[in-house]
C-alpha cells in the first residue's frame, strides 16, 4: 500500500471512508461490518457510522470477533447512530476492523480476527486505527486491507 494522502482532524477520518463505501460498488442494503472493542471502539464507530448515514447500507457492530451478538448500528432521532439491542445476521460486503483489537491486553488473538475475516470471503476488508496501531502490531501484513485509515491522536494536552 501506498499513501494516498494526508489530512487532519474528524473530517480527515470520516471523509475518506465515506468516499470509499461510495466508490466500492455496493448496493442498497448492503453490510458494512465493524469489528471492534466494547466501549473504546464503539463511539467511532457511532461517528463513521453518522458519516455515512445517508448512504442505503445497513451497518452492523460485532463486539471483538462474537458474531453471534452482532448489532445493528441505527439512527437515532437528535442523538446520531448508535449500536441498537436489534440483532442481525451477517453478511458482509465491507468488514471494518478497528485498531482497537490489535491493541496489547484485548483479549482477542489475531488468528481470531483473521478466522472472522477468512469467513466471508469476497468483503472488502478496511481498517480504521489510530498511531500505526496495525503497523505496531504486524497487522499489515497478516490482514490483506483495501483501506487503511490511520489517524493520530497527538499530542493530547489537558488545560485545568
Amino acid at each position: 500500500m501506498e499513501l494516498k494522502e494526508q489530512l487532519s482532524g474528524v473530517p480527515g477520518m470520516l471523509r475518506p471512508f465515506k468516499a470509499y463505501l461510495r466508490e466500492a460498488g455496493l448496493e442498497a442494503g448492503d453490510q458494512v461490518v465493524y469489528y471492534g472493542c466494547p466501549g473504546t471502539c464503539t463511539p467511532f464507530i457511532e461517528l463513521l457510522g453518522f458519516a455515512v448515514r445517508d448512504l442505503p447500507l445497513e451497518q452492523v457492530y460485532v463486539p471483538y470477533v462474537n458474531e453471534a451478538a452482532a448489532k445493528a448500528v441505527r439512527p437515532v432521532e437528535g442523538v446520531g447512530m448508535q449500536v441498537s439491542g436489534d440483532a442481525v445476521s451477517l453478511d458482509p460486503k465491507v468488514i471494518v476492523l478497528m485498531g482497537g483489537l490489535s491493541m496489547p491486553g484485548v483479549p482477542v488473538e489475531k488468528e481470531a480476527v483473521q478466522a472472522a475475516v477468512a469467513a466471508h470471503p469476497g468483503a472488502k476488508v478496511v481498517g480504521i486505527c489510530f498511531m500505526r496501531m496495525f503497523q505496531k502490531m504486524g497487522w499489515l501484513d497478516t490482514f490483506d486491507f483495501d483501506l487503511i485509515i490511520d489517524a493520530a491522536i497527538d499530542p493530547v494536552k489537558v488545560w485545568q
